[in-house]
C-alpha cells in the first residue's frame, strides 16, 4: 500500500504537508495565497457562555463547513471548568458567519472525549477526526452533523505494518482525494506526521519521521500542530500554529505550502497572525475568505492586501 499511496503522490499530486527541513523545490517567485489578514470589527464573534452550563469555556479547533443552504455550521469543544472529566462536542450555526445560534441539541455529543476537531463532507457523510482522552485521535460520523457515530481511536501503523508506538497522537487533520485519505497528525507538539487509508480504518505512516518538523525557524522551534489543508492554484496549503518559547504560551497562526505532500515550504515571514490566536481553519464565503482562529475564542480575519510584513 505504501508504494502505491508514493505513486499516487508522484503522479497525481495528491495532498500537501510539510517537509521535514520546511523547505522546497517550489519557485521562490511564485506569489503565497492566505498571508495577509486583518480582523474584523466585533471579535471575538464565539466563545464560552461564561455561565453555569457544559460550555463555559471553549477551547482547541473547531471547525466551520457552510452546507448545501449556505448555513455556516460551527463544531466546536465545550468543558465547564479547569480540570473536566470530559469535553463534549457543541454545535452552532449562522448566516453570515458572524452571529452565532448554539444548537438546542447541545452538546451534541458527549459519550466519549471530543476535542480539536476536524470535520470533512465526503459523499453526503461527515466525517470527524478529534482528540479523545489522554489527546489519542478517533473518528466519528454524522448524516446530518448533529447525531454522531464514534468509531474508537484510529489504528495508525509504522511503514512496516506494526503499531505506531504508544503515546498521544492527537490534533488529526484530515484531506480526502482519489479515494485516499491523508491524516496528519501530531505527537507531543514535536512534529508532524502523514499517514493514509482507503477504508478509514488503518492508516499507514508515509515515512516514519515527520513531514514537518519543528524549526529551525524561531516561530515554531518550540511546539506545532497542523489545523488544516486547503488547495488553492497548484499548491495545498497548510495552516498549522506553533509556539516559539515553551515557557510563553503565546500562540500563533502559520502557514506552509507544497506540491507533493513530502516536501514543504514555511512562509519566511510567519507567523501570519500572532496575538495568541491559534487553530486556524480557513472558510471560502460567497464574500471571500475568511480565516477563524478558534483559540481561546473564535475571531474572525478577512484578507488584506498589505500582506504579512
Amino acid at each position: 500500500m505504501l508504494r502505491t499511496d508514493r505513486r499516487m503522490i508522484r503522479n497525481v499530486v495528491l495532498v500537501f504537508t510539510a517537509g521535514v527541513f520546511g523547505t522546497t523545490a517550489a519557485s521562490a517567485d511564485e506569489p503565497w495565497s492566505f498571508t495577509g489578514w486583518k480582523p474584523v470589527a466585533g471579535n471575538p464573534v464565539f466563545r464560552g457562555t461564561g455561565a453555569d452550563t457544559w460550555d463555559r469555556m471553549i477551547r482547541e479547533r473547531g471547525f466551520i463547513l457552510i452546507d448545501d443552504a449556505g448555513t455556516y455550521n460551527l463544531w466546536y469543544t465545550g468543558y465547564s471548568g479547569p480540570k473536566p472529566e470530559t469535553m463534549s462536542l457543541g454545535h452552532a450555526t449562522s448566516r453570515d458567519g458572524l452571529h452565532w445560534t448554539r444548537d438546542a441539541a447541545n452538546p451534541v455529543f458527549k459519550d466519549a472525549w471530543v476535542e480539536d476537531v476536524c470535520v470533512v463532507r465526503q459523499d453526503g457523510v461527515y466525517q470527524m477526526f478529534a482528540e479523545g482522552k489522554g489527546d489519542v485521535a478517533h473518528r466519528l460520523s454524522s448524516p446530518d452533523g448533529v447525531h454522531w457515530t464514534d468509531f474508537g481511536s484510529l489504528d495508525v501503523r509504522k511503514t512496516d505494518g506494526s503499531p505506531i508506538p504508544p503515546g498521544p497522537y492527537g490534533t488529526p487533520t484530515a484531506w480526502y482525494e482519489d479515494g485516499v485519505w491523508y491524516l496528519f497528525y501530531e505527537r507531543r507538539d514535536a512534529g508532524i506526521w502523514l499517514a493514509t487509508s482507503r477504508d478509514l480504518k488503518t492508516w499507514t505512516n508515509v515515512q516514519d519521521d515527520p513531514v514537518i518538523a519543528r524549526g529551525p525557524e524561531p516561530f515554531d522551534r518550540a511546539m506545532i500542530a497542523v489545523n488544516q489543508v486547503v488547495r488553492r492554484g497548484e499548491y495545498y496549503y497548510i495552516f498549522y500554529h506553533a509556539l516559539a518559547d515553551p515557557n510563553v504560551r503565546d500562540w500563533t497562526t502559520n502557514i506552509a505550502r507544497s506540491k507533493d505532500l513530502i516536501h514543504w515550504e514555511k512562509y519566511a515571514k510567519n507567523p501570519i497572525i500572532g496575538g495568541n490566536c491559534s487553530s486556524a481553519v480557513l472558510v471560502p464565503t460567497p464574500n471571500g475568505d475568511r480565516l477563524y482562529t478558534m483559540h481561546p475564542d473564535v475571531k474572525v480575519f478577512e484578507p488584506s492586501s498589505e500582506g504579512n510584513r
